[in-house]
């Protein structure tokens, strides 16, 4: 319901899907009131009276992109050994991040906030961070599996080597916006994992 209790005549999911790829192109501070209008069709009042403002519309905008194109970095929703886990997860990173049906790259890797001066700044950084802290925190359980498994190197630091995999899932972004060839990455991971994996 709208604040004044007459129910919004918009899709919700339609307009977040637009401010997410809006979002998603030009990150948080680029993007403009102006371009957010002419993504979602609504006026300023309209946006600001459904979502409050520009800020909290990024942050649901964020929770949309991980419940669709961002659920490819999920690592429960995989099989196999962890190694493989890890593996598949960057692949599959790479193939969705370099599809044509939408921005290239990853929304929570690209949104990066400048300056957080202001509070909308602020809440719009700690959107991406929070996401980037859980992606974090699963990449360093499943090193761990690894090691426990075996699919892994024994010596490895898990803190390290989870460091070097979350690195290079949010470089993926700047790499295939600079024209990469998603080839290439792919290569990449096989080396990355081929370092990582026991002998």
């Amino acid at each position: 319901m709208s604040p004044a209790g007459r129910p919004r005549k918009f899709d919700e999911k339609r307009v977040l899907n637009a401010a997410m790829e809006t979002f998603w192109e030009y990150g948080y501070e680029a993007t403009s009131l102006a371009q957010l209008r002419e993504a979602t069709g609504l006026s300023s009042a309209s946006l600001y009276g459904a979502f409050n403002s520009k800020a909290e519309l990024f942050r649901r905008a964020v929770e949309h992109y991980i419940e669709g194109p961002g659920q490819v970095a999920e690592l429960s929703l995989r099989e196999g050994s962890a190694a493989d886990v890890l593996e598949a997860m960057l692949l599959d990173s790479i193939a969705m991040q370099s599809e044509a049906s939408h921005p290239t790259g990853c929304l929570v890797a690209l949104s990066a906030v400048v300056g957080a001066d202001s509070e909308d700044s602020a809440a719009a950084r700690v959107a991406v961070q929070l996401r980037r802290r859980a992606d974090r925190d699963r990449i360093t359980a499943c090193v761990r599996a690894g090691i426990s498994d075996r699919s892994l190197r024994q010596d490895l630091d898990p803190l390290s080597a989870s460091a070097a995999v979350h690195t290079f899932l949010l470089g993926i972004s700047t790499q295939l916006r600079d024209g990469v060839a998603a080839d290439q990455l792919r290569q990449a991971t096989s080396m990355l994992l081929a370092q990582m994996r026991s002998r």
